[in-house]
């Protein structure tokens, strides 16, 4: 399916102020570590983004632009035909990014000292967003049993119930890979509005979900819900292009868009980027959703062999096909080592820079994310150093 393209090349990223690649001294305290772990991928972006990106370069002016409607319907088309949700123009604006828009969201639509929900282990800018705002973290910890993961829905409810005023929903969840379901997120929807609990969902890699698993939107489900909801997404996970620093918000809720964009313009950051509006109207297109099928699949295939390495070779190493994304949330516990002790042989022992599972809370202790959003020739490698530092273990677990 992939054979016109060529998602096995292995693009040389040193020396281009690569932060996974140029600053592994920085990060891991070693230059020649594997980088697998910040959310991007070793795979060049689409020609066909790159090369819209050219066609506006070869104009001789770089001035102040806006999004056209161009811009809008792609988005348009790409949630109705790759989601089945059928969104309107007025429900679209812009983020700089994902990360950047959760604060923004945080700061326009709670106060300070307000409660704010999110389910460890998750991606840790959930964190930092809250705290650095001023609100208050309350944690809802996903459940954990072999390596599957729930909600923990009593404590949610009890939650909402004692003031927390926002949800911050990663869907599908970051790191571990799930993909909520109708129900589940009919549950959290439920319970949310019942308590008057704002969702903000991170929905930034909800094209990377592998079948028969099927992302769906919150605020897809019923109009209560979209009134209710905050959805963040961007084409750069999907694309490759998170250097152009440019995301999208859907919001069907007029008032909450007024104060969102009102947010937005108080920190000076609506302008967005001019490459960012050429390189989603290039992606998000037919032509973008038979690239990202192809892409797809050669990630199963990549997950098929660390799936099949680990069980033949690192038994004690354990993991579950992730729903969605392209990371691996691994757990290395049965090896009983301190989490010094696992950092320590990964990165100086078998030269792997991976994100450490306390990284996304204390419930990550002992696991770590792996990104094999690669060449299939640099997933080997992972695997090579990994037996060949763990094997030792194996008898002792």
């Amino acid at each position: 399916m992939y054979s016109k393209y060529n998602f096995d090349q292995n693009p040389d990223r040193e020396n281009t102020s690569c932060v996974k690649y140029d600053l592994r001294n920085v990060i891991f305290g070693k230059a020649d570590v594997i980088p697998m772990w910040v959310a991007d991928m070793d795979i060049p972006t689409p020609s066909f983004v790159i090369d819209s990106i050219k066609k506006r370069c070869n104009h001789p002016v770089l001035g102040y632009t806006f999004r056209d409607k161009q811009y809008n319907q792609a988005i348009i088309w790409w949630y109705s035909n790759r989601h089945q949700w059928n969104i309107k123009d007025s429900w679209i604006e812009f983020c700089p990014g994902v990360v950047s828009g959760l604060n923004h969201a945080i700061r326009a639509f709670t106060q300070p000292g307000d409660k704010i929900i999110i389910q460890p282990p998750v991606y840790h800018p959930f964190y930092s967003t809250v705290e650095n705002n001023g609100r208050k973290l309350v944690h809802n910890n996903l459940i954990e049993e072999n390596g599957i993961y729930r909600i923990n829905f009593e404590e949610l409810e009890r939650l909402a119930a004692d003031g927390a005023k926002m949800l911050i929903l990663s869907n599908p969840h970051n790191p571990v890979g799930k993909v909520w379901t109708t129900d589940e997120l009919t549950k959290i929807g439920n319970i949310c509005i019942k308590h008057n609990v704002l969702i903000v969902s991170d929905e930034i890699h909800s094209d990377l979900v592998f079948k028969p698993a099927k992302h769906v939107s919150l605020a897809s489900l019923n109009d209560n819900f979209a009134q209710h909801t905050v959805t963040f997404a961007s084409a750069s996970k999907t694309f490759n292009i998170a250097g152009l620093s440019s995301g999208f918000t859907i919001i069907p809720n007029a008032e909450l868009m007024k104060k969102y964009k009102a947010e937005l313009e108080a920190s000076g950051a609506g302008m967005g980027n001019i490459f960012g509006t050429e390189a989603l109207k290039a992606a998000f297109t037919p032509e973008g959703e038979t690239w990202l099928n192809a892409l797809l699949q050669y990630f199963q295939e990549n997950i098929d062999l660390v799936e099949l390495t680990l069980n033949k070779k690192l038994p004690s190493i354990k993991f579950n096909r992730p729903q969605g994304t392209y990371m691996l949330w691994v757990d290395f516990r049965k090896y009983g080592l301190t989490t010094k002790e696992l950092n320590e042989m990964l990165i100086q022992k078998a030269g792997l820079g991976f994100n450490a599972g306390e990284d996304f809370g204390t419930s990550g202790e002992g696991f770590q994310r792996i990104n094999i959003a690669c060449s299939k020739a640099t997933v080997n490698e992972m695997l090579q150093r990994l037996v060949k530092t763990f094997s030792p273990l194996e008898k002792h677990s």
